[in-house]
């Protein structure tokens, strides 16, 4: 990849409000391809509804997002997931009455291509083929985050947003989850992570950004980050 070539994403000084109250101010970062950026900030930093803005379910008031050079604020969430964005929410938002099959198949319908398949997901997450024709609502916890990365994945997203994927997890899952996720990357795919677990985002990220209070109040390598527990304790008050 060339030093020219586009960012995977690029959000350029996002605005954005509910109502009157501006919730993510001058906001800037970008995520190169093949890298995993973490998001990271305290509850009610912006991270959320930054993944949101760039998903087009927010608007930007004023600023930019890219995708691979190509902009892409003010397209509808359907657009912006058919030019190659896959968001994981929080909190999951699968298909409890549907198989575990089902659900993937649901959303995978009308993807263009199929780097990602169901059988590929069920390769990532050995425990889903065990249970492909298991309700999802019957799912562990852990079993329904791995659903729902698999049903991002099936998009065949170039881009893929995570939405606090380890939170309610038990340990060996949170650890199952992160080796999917390093896979993903190693693959190719560009992924944003938004993470209360610190030290779990900082052991996956290649750059780090994070916010407060809606700014952005420090960016770089997550190695230099991880360097600056100060600067960690200060915006995040934890490490």
């Amino acid at each position: 990849m060339g030093s020219d070539a586009p960012a995977a994403l690029a959000v350029e000084a996002i605005d954005v409000f509910y109502g009157e109250s501006h919730v993510v101010q001058h906001v800037s970062f970008a995520l190169r391809p093949r890298s995993l950026l973490a998001l990271l900030g305290l509850n009610g930093a912006g991270k959320t509804t930054s993944l949101h803005t760039v998903m087009g379910f927010l608007i930007p008031r004023r600023g930019r997002i890219m995708l691979f050079g190509e902009p892409i604020a003010g397209l509808p969430p359907a657009a912006i997931a058919r030019r190659g964005i896959g968001l994981v929410p929080q909190g999951r938002r699968i298909f409890p009455s549907l198989t575990v099959a089902e659900n993937l198949a649901v959303a995978a319908h009308g993807a263009a291509t199929k780097a990602w398949s169901a059988e590929r997901v069920f390769v990532t997450f050995p425990r889903l083929a065990e249970r492909r024709r298991q309700y999802a609502g019957l799912l562990s916890g852990g079993e329904q985050q791995m659903l729902a990365i698999g049903r991002a994945l099936v998009g065949n997203p170039r881009v893929l947003l995570l939405d606090e994927p380890s939170e309610g997890l038990a340990p060996q899952i949170v650890a199952e989850v992160a080796r999917a996720v390093a896979a993903m990357k190693s693959e190719g795919l560009a992924i944003v992570l938004v993470e209360q677990n610190v030290r779990l985002a900082l052991s996956l990220a290649d750059d780090v950004v994070l916010l407060n209070a809606g700014r952005l109040a420090a960016s770089g390598p997550a190695a230099a980050i991880a360097a600056d527990p100060a600067l960690i304790d200060r915006h995040l008050g934890v490490f």
